[in-house]
């Protein structure tokens, strides 16, 4: 009832702000009714454009799914293989360290503009967007995971006769992944953030680019919908990234407890 509260209190707001703007202006787009943005849900979700005769809004959502999807796990493959060796082997810390944390440091909206003169304005430049924005941090968090791994296990692994790959990659990957899906969950925030802006500046579909193109038309009634539809599916993705973490590494919940 506490968790609630907060939302049912922004809800209030925004009805009694709805109603007060309508009655002083029925036409007023600026806080559509409920009424007015369940109609344009029905036009958008559940009607084919008569143009391209597509589900806009089920066509924006698997396109800016896609791209978004497809950098993270670039960028989670990506980091946990390069953090691990980094905390792990000298060499390769000392090598990459700077880099990456030289990386990290560079706004990755501020390479947009870069990134569609070398790559063009296709699939590309948004999901090295994704990856660029999000790769430096998962690199960081699993290098520091590694790092905390006592040192004692990889000296009594050597002791009995394991391998450097053995490690590396039955040793210490099943004690990072579950730290691994933690900074996923933690960097979709940002994630959705560059999908959303290179959508925007670049595109000719997804949710970021519809977003950007009915507010020529101050079309609250679509705006307002969109913007909750990617809250639900942005917390579905961390509700199922959670899940998965007390599926399979409950121990790990334990611990950070």
């Amino acid at each position: 009832m506490l968790a609630a509260l907060p939302f049912v209190l922004v809800l209030g707001l925004y009805l009694a702000a709805s109603d007060a703007r309508h009655r002083e202006n029925p036409s007023d787009k600026i806080l559509p009714s409920f009424s007015q943005m369940g109609k344009a849900v029905q036009r958008m979700a559940f009607t084919p454009d008569k143009r391209s005769g597509k589900y806009l809004m089920v066509n924006d959502t698997a396109v800016s799914l896609k791209r978004l999807l497809t950098g993270i796990v670039l960028a989670a493959a990506v980091g946990l293989l390069l953090g691990l060796n980094m905390g792990l082997f000298p060499g390769m810390s000392g090598t990459f360290n700077p880099f990456i944390t030289t990386i990290a440091m560079v706004p990755p909206l501020s390479i947009l503009p870069i990134l569609f003169i070398a790559l063009g304005v296709d699939e590309l430049a948004k999901v090295s967007l994704i990856f660029l924005g999000t790769f430096p941090v998962v690199t960081r968090d699993v290098y520091l995971a590694t790092r905390k791994i006592p040192r004692e296990q990889i000296t009594k692994a050597l002791t009995l006769g394991a391998s450097q790959l053995d490690i590396a990659y039955r040793i210490l990957l099943p004690q990072i992944l579950p730290r691994l899906i933690d900074t996923v969950r933690l960097t979709l925030g940002a994630a959705w953030l560059f999908l959303i802006a290179a959508e925007a500046i670049a595109s000719t579909d997804g949710l970021g680019y519809r977003i950007f193109l009915v507010r020529r038309y101050l079309a609250m009634d679509v705006i307002l919908p969109y913007v909750v539809w990617i809250t639900l599916l942005g917390f579905t993705m961390d509700w199922l990234l959670r899940a998965l973490l007390r599926r399979r590494f409950s121990w790990y919940l334990v611990e950070k407890d």
